[in-house]
C-alpha cells in the first residue's frame, strides 16, 4: 500500500474523539446559571466548530456578561474534568488511525481549533498520542484559528509538505472551510451523531467526499 496524499491531518473533536456532546453540555449548563435558557439544539448550533473565545457576542446579547480570560478558565476546568469522565474514542478512530499511520509514519498531524492541552488530554486517554506524538497542532497558538487556514498551513509547514497535497479530516463546515483555505483536499466525516454535522452541509462547505463511518477512512487515505 503507498499513500494517496503528502500527509493525513486529522481534526480532533468530532473525529477523533466523541467530545462534542460533553463539551457542549457543560458550556449549556454554565450559559443556564447565567440565565440564557438555551437548547441543547441551539447550543450545538451555536458554538460547535468555533473558538469560545469569538462567540462572546451571543453570550453577551442573551446573559448580559462578557465572558474573559477567567471565565473560559472557570469553563475548562469544569469541561475538563467532565471530558476525564466520560471521553471516548470516536467508533472505529483508532483502528483507523493504526491503519493510515502503518503507511504515513510520521507524515499525519492532529490539527484542532483547541487549546493544546485540551487536545492532548484527549489523545492520551483515547489511546492515540502514540500515533501523533508531538505533531499537535492548535488554532489557538496561530494569529487566526479555523475558519482561517492558518494551522492547517503551519502543520503543513511543520511536516515539510505543500499543503495542496495534503488530505483533511474534518466534521464541521468551519473546519473544513480552514483545511480548503490551505489548499487542501478535504474530506467530511458525518456519522449522524446528535452532534455531526449534515453531510450536505459539509458537501456545501467544498469537501470533496464525505464518509459516515472511520473503518472506511484507511481505504481512502491509501492506494
Amino acid at each position: 500500500m503507498e499513500p494517496k496524499f503528502s500527509a493525513v491531518l486529522f481534526d480532533c473533536d468530532g473525529v477523533l474523539v466523541d467530545s462534542e456532546s460533553i463539551t457542549n453540555s457543560v458550556l449549556r449548563q454554565m450559559l443556564i446559571e447565567m440565565g440564557w435558557d438555551i437548547s441543547v439544539e441551539e447550543c450545538i448550533r451555536i458554538f460547535i466548530g468555533k473558538a469560545l473565545k469569538d462567540q462572546w457576542e451571543p453570550i453577551l446579547e442573551h446573559t448580559g456578561v462578557r465572558i474573559d480570560d477567567a471565565w473560559i478558565s472557570s469553563f475548562r476546568a469544569r469541561r475538563d474534568a467532565a471530558l476525564r469522565t466520560d471521553l471516548q474514542a470516536i467508533e472505529g478512530a483508532v483502528q483507523a488511525v493504526e491503519a493510515i499511520h502503518e503507511v504515513y509514519g510520521e507524515k499525519i498531524a492532529c490539527v484542532t481549533g483547541a487549546d493544546r492541552a485540551k487536545v492532548e488530554m484527549q489523545l492520551e486517554l483515547a489511546g492515540l498520542t502514540r500515533f501523533f506524538g508531538d505533531r499537535v497542532f492548535s488554532g489557538m497558538e496561530c494569529a487566526k484559528s479555523k475558519p482561517a487556514p492558518d494551522v492547517y498551513l503551519a502543520a503543513a509547514s511543520s511536516l515539510g509538505i505543500d499543503p495542496s497535497h495534503a488530505l483533511v479530516i474534518e466534521d464541521t463546515a468551519t473546519g473544513a472551510s480552514a483545511g480548503i483555505g490551505a489548499g487542501a483536499t478535504v474530506f467530511g466525516f458525518s456519522n449522524i451523531g446528535p452532534t455531526s454535522t449534515d453531510p450536505q452541509k459539509l458537501r456545501d462547505a467544498g469537501v470533496s467526499r464525505v464518509f459516515g463511518a472511520m473503518s472506511e477512512l484507511p481505504a481512502l487515505a491509501v492506494q
